[in-house]
């Protein structure tokens, strides 16, 4: 036996508490940020929401305090920044991305009326829903503690994505309830009956046939479409169309209403009913871009800007105690715990001022970089653009960008988009020009529009056609476009 040594390199990177904390404040949209912020004030009694001023002198004292305190008396965060009280409101942003003016909520702005923003809430949660339908069942208390476990475990889109044996597992060890798992199956094909339609599925396939299974009655396209998701689902999700075709001998317009009848059903039926605070449930933006004039200003939600302050209360008690010459071991402890509450509120504050810089940067400069479709709102104006420039010019981390992208919306004058919407690679020229993808498949989407249906136009023929119009493009990328686009080939688009 030989032992041997090696010296191996490796590159990690180790997020900060406050970089992990930021980085989750960011995932959080807008309808959700206000309970986020009521459970750190239900948490933390340091930290209160108000609108007194801030207070430096306290400040100062308390950074003084935190350096000449004893050792056994640690700060959260060791952070030396004070924000006793944060007071970012809506921002102003001109065209160089740099803060010209901000606003309050109280201010006359017109596009941040109440009115402007209706958020979609819904009263009764996915799950509320589903065991209320229990009571429709006769089910015996044994059988119903099995329906109540699997309604638990069902996720936010609908599917029952657990193993039985898990489930099983779960009422043994939670409820002592001993059961095979073909009681479960009994209980979760009672369940597939609920509305909506194909909840408690397994996958997507079995989602889509309950669906279907419903609708039996409308006809001969139904029940061809069971049969193409039950034997060629795989082909139909890789659209192998003609396969499917020659198998079944179907013509033309049988395999139309079979595509028709598929793409109406919903691939997330719990997704429409999502929970009162939950992002889906609402669309409320972020962003708001303003054409005032020909220059384009940004403000944001002034419920990402919540008013947040340290407790009076607090920094009275820590007064009271540091009046005291002497400390004995009890009020050693109450005095680090109250400075721990305190830092804690002051970390909280921080990330959340860090969020609102974070959101305005990024969007200030997806702002300037798409000018020309802000004010036009044309997308084939729309340039190319990557996570990498934004980072480049926000100085954030792709990753981070690919947050705030991700979970971020603005309004415009033109309508309400998601921030990736904006996001998109580039295609050259004949000229050698960069152009986006997203102009050429707004141009592509106009051409068929436009076709004449009767004689609808083939991929080949698109390609020609953008080619003429000088984009470099191949025939399989117009035909990838149009797939994205979800246009279907010129033959299933032909109408008589």
């Amino acid at each position: 036996m030989s032992l041997s040594q090696s010296l191996q390199q490796k590159l990690l990177q180790k997020l900060s508490p406050q970089q992990i904390q930021l980085m989750k404040l960011l995932q959080v949209p807008t309808a959700n940020l206000e309970e986020r912020i009521k459970e750190e004030l239900e948490e933390n009694p340091a930290l209160e929401q108000g609108e007194e001023g801030s207070d430096d002198e306290f400040s100062d004292e308390l950074k003084d305090e935190f350096d000449s305190s004893d050792e056994e008396e640690t700060t959260l965060d060791g952070s030396e920044d004070e924000y006793d009280n944060v007071d970012l409101t809506e921002y102003i942003v001109d065209d160089d991305g740099e803060i010209a003016d901000y606003k309050t909520k109280d201010d006359n702005y017109p596009e941040m009326d109440d009115q402007q923003v209706i958020p979609i809430s819904i009263e009764t949660s996915f799950h509320e829903l589903i065991l209320n339908q229990l009571g429709l069942l006769e089910l015996d208390e044994k059988s119903y503690k099995i329906a109540e476990q699997v309604v638990g475990s069902l996720d936010d889109d609908g599917y029952l994505r657990r193993a039985l044996s898990s489930i099983a597992d779960d009422l043994a060890f939670r409820q002592s309830l001993i059961v095979e798992e073909k009681e479960i199956e009994i209980i979760i094909q009672q369940i597939q009956q609920f509305d909506p339609p194909g909840i408690a599925a397994r996958d997507l396939q079995e989602c889509l046939l309950l669906q279907l299974k419903r609708k039996t009655d409308e006809g001969q396209s139904v029940e061809l479409a069971i049969q193409i998701l039950s034997k060629y689902f795989d082909e139909f999700t890789k659209k192998h169309y003609e396969k499917i075709q020659r198998s079944l001998n179907l013509t033309d317009e049988q395999l139309k209403e079979v595509i028709h009848q598929i793409i109406k059903l919903n691939p997330k039926p719990g997704g429409n009913i999502g929970e009162i605070n939950k992002a889906e449930s609402y669309i409320i933006p972020d962003f708001f871009v303003i054409n005032n004039n020909g220059i384009l200003e940004l403000t944001l939600n002034a419920k990402n800007a919540p008013d947040l302050r340290i407790s009076e209360g607090y920094k009275d008690m820590l007064k009271d105690y540091e009046k005291g010459s002497k400390k004995d071991k009890r009020q050693k402890e109450a005095v680090l715990f109250i400075k721990q509450k305190i830092d804690s509120a002051k970390w909280f504050i921080d990330m959340i001022k860090q969020r609102q810089e974070t959101l305005i940067g990024t969007m200030s400069s997806i702002m300037k970089y798409q000018q020309a479709f802000f004010l036009t709102g044309d997308e084939t104006t729309m340039r190319p653009m990557i996570l990498k420039d934004i980072a480049e010019m926000t100085g954030l981390d792709i990753s981070t960008v690919s947050r705030v992208a991700n979970s971020k919306f603005v309004q415009t004058e033109f309508g309400t988009y998601r921030l990736k919407f904006f996001f998109s690679e580039s295609l050259s020229t004949d000229s050698g020009e960069e152009v986006s993808t997203r102009e050429v498949k707004k141009i592509l989407s106009n051409i068929i529009e436009a076709e004449d249906k009767r004689k609808p136009l083939s991929d080949e023929i698109l390609t020609e056609m953008l080619q003429e119009k000088g984009y470099n493009i191949a025939r399989r990328t117009v035909a990838k476009y149009r797939e994205q686009l979800n246009v279907p080939v010129a033959r299933l688009r032909k109408e008589l």
